[in-house]
């Protein structure tokens, strides 16, 4: 039985990301006119999850959450309990996951459908204190892996007012913040292809 079974993902067809303007790597020219094609309820559908992951003919949504305090930019290593296999002992410094059919509760659709499924990832997966502030920083795309070719990234940048940040899942190991700098420096090589490009973007930010 597939570690998938039974769930069900939000995704576009292709062809969507093609009209808008396929991309590789970050994207924020025209990105809030784009936000609004893929959260158009017209344009997206859940789909199972298993068929989802083989299937680079869709893209799955999947909100990126970084979280900075200051100068410092919080990552985590992925553990094995984390859904994606392919990514695990990877730094990263992006908190989300899929919108799934529960954030559509209430009647919700579209955007409101997916702030509800960000708020959920990031209570299901961290404890935060403090203050903060989010908004949507880019498109995200990676078309040179598996992972990447089924997937398109929503960036979210949270600023935080204080850095007490702990982790509720396993698959969130060795929970820190660490200055942007290193990030971009020695510590790069390390982190998974969407960080890669997330830190570089706000290193030239």
């Amino acid at each position: 039985m597939s570690k998938y079974a039974g769930e069900e993902v939000l995704v576009v067809r292709r062809e969507l990301l093609n009209e808008i303007g396929a991309f590789q790597g970050i994207q924020t020219a025209g990105m809030e006119s784009a936000i609004r094609r893929l959260l158009d309820p017209a344009n997206h559908f859940f789909m199972d999850r298993a068929a989802a992951e083989d299937d680079p003919t869709h893209k799955q949504l999947i909100p990126y959450c970084i979280f900075r305090c200051g100068e410092r930019i919080l990552h985590y290593t992925r553990g094995k309990s984390g859904g994606e296999s392919r990514l695990h002992a990877k730094i990263s410094v992006g908190v989300g996951g899929h919108i799934n059919p529960i954030d559509t509760g209430d009647g919700r659709t579209g955007p409101d459908a997916y702030h509800a499924a960000v708020a959920r990832e990031i209570d299901e997966e961290l404890e935060l204190r403090g203050a903060s502030t989010q908004r949507i920083i880019a498109l995200l795309n990676d078309e040179s892996n598996p992972v990447g070719q089924v997937h398109l990234g929503i960036v979210h940048l949270i600023e935080l007012e204080v850095d007490t940040v702990t982790s509720r899942e396993d698959a969130l190991m060795d929970l820190a913040f660490t200055p942007l700098t290193e990030l971009n420096g020695g510590l790069f090589e390390r982190l998974e292809t969407w960080s890669q490009y997330c830190i570089r973007h706000l290193a030239v930010d």
